[in-house]
């Protein structure tokens, strides 16, 4: 494990949420076991593991539902302390990992925790899958998007390719089974290759039906 993680973490189960390495997260705690959760993360390494619920969680949601197995264990950035007790704190994503059990005897969810095993790539091998995310944002309906000009400039500096993908997978893919089964795909290339096929799929969403007759696009 990376020596800037603990082996025993928080977990933070939530539905609907899949936390991606680099992506930041913004939260509100309000429910009492984890208010204490974020006092005691707080206190330690500031790190908590976001998990995915899966289906059936609202009959167990108090106790214990049942969680994907593949986490994304982040580190608290900032946070303040309301007066009502509550919380509010932005969540970086830093790493996948995958729970190997729970600790039992605590207000809240614990697990040992162990980095997902990913195959070993370098930059070089993704240079194809690089160019295709700078065609995307830079020449495709993306590249309309408020926000294209920031990946076109993540993706012209140092930052990774598989980070890049990561935060567009974060910040552009709604369906969260296939976010979840890309935060568990330990295969870089093959992960890569997939958030490229996803958001190619997505670009008739985002051109809209008139924008290929509007003068301005062309």
């Amino acid at each position: 494990m990376s020596a800037e993680f603990a082996r025993t973490v928080p977990l933070f189960p939530l539905p609907n949420v899949v936390l991606f390495p680099r992506a930041v997260l913004p939260l509100h705690i309000f429910e009492e076991r984890y208010k204490i959760m974020t006092a005691d993360a707080l206190d330690g390494e500031k790190l908590i593991a976001m998990a995915l619920l899966k289906p059936g969680w609202e009959k167990a949601y108090y106790s214990k539902p049942a969680i994907e197995e593949v986490v994304c264990v982040g580190k608290i950035l900032a946070h303040e302390k309301l007066a009502d007790g509550t919380y509010n704190f932005l969540l970086q994503g830093a790493e996948r990992a995958r729970v190997l059990s729970e600790i039992k005897g605590h207000p809240y969810r614990l697990a040992q925790v162990e980095p997902l095993a990913e195959t070993p790539v370098l930059e070089i091998d993704l240079m194809n899958q690089r160019g295709r995310l700078i065609e995307l944002f830079s020449e495709s309906a993306w590249s309309q998007l408020p926000v294209a000009r920031q990946f076109r400039d993540l993706l012209a500096g140092p930052l990774a390719t598989a980070q890049v993908a990561d935060l567009v997978a974060f910040n552009f893919l709604e369906d969260i089974p296939l976010k979840q089964s890309l935060l568990a795909d330990g295969d870089i290339v093959g992960r890569v290759d997939r958030v490229i096929h996803a958001i190619q799929a997505l670009q008739p969403v985002i051109a809209g039906p008139s924008r290929k007759d509007d003068p301005s696009m062309n």
